[in-house]
């Protein structure tokens, strides 16, 4: 495996811990243990960093876009302050129900990053950990990679992920991929 120019990274359960009830305020936002200094790696590696997530509180409107830029403010600023840097940002704001391309599983947020940031398929990555993660980095050329922090059955989506991407690898959470991302290098 050659190092990527591009990691891209689901933001709930991914750099922070998910709630079944979505973060809702800057309060509830709370970085795994280890994730901030994973992304601050990933930068001093040379590699661009890109969030891609689906924000589905935003169109069923259950936070309103102060809230949820406030949320955002919060990550960027840790993020920073851990010494990493975000270079694009992908959400997708739409209720599951609205039809748009963007929501993952489909590929629309995840090919939207790779034109934003100039990077082929073939030299990026995915990090999620959902299976619409891995089925949209999948649609889109792009390998995928699961971390099992989020408040998911892990187990259950490792076996989906895998019948798309069977050498895909599974990891505790993000600085355990990231750590072996750049030990494979």
């Amino acid at each position: 495996m050659h190092l990527p120019q591009l990691v891209m990274l689901d933001r709930d359960g991914v750099i922070n811990v998910d709630s079944p009830d979505y973060i809702l305020t800057p309060a509830q936002w709370q970085p795994i243990p280890g994730s901030l200094a994973a992304i601050a790696r990933l930068h001093q590696a040379g590699i661009k960093v890109a969030i891609v997530s689906n924000q589905s509180a935003l169109g069923r409107g259950t936070i309103d876009q102060s809230k949820f830029d406030a949320i955002h403010a919060k990550m960027m600023q840790a993020i920073e302050a851990a010494g990493g840097r975000i270079d694009h940002v992908a959400y997708c704001p739409h209720h599951p129900d609205d039809g748009c391309s963007c929501r993952k599983p489909l590929p629309g947020m995840v090919l939207e990053t790779l034109q934003a940031l100039d990077t082929p398929a073939e030299d990026a990555v995915m990090i999620g950990d959902s299976l619409r993660d891995i089925a949209a980095a999948d649609a889109a050329g792009v390998m995928g990679m699961l971390v099992q922090s989020g408040y998911h059955d892990a187990a259950a989506i490792l076996t989906s992920a895998r019948a798309l991407q069977p050498q895909i690898a599974a990891f505790d959470n993000l600085a355990a991929a990231v750590d072996a991302l750049l030990q494979a290098a």
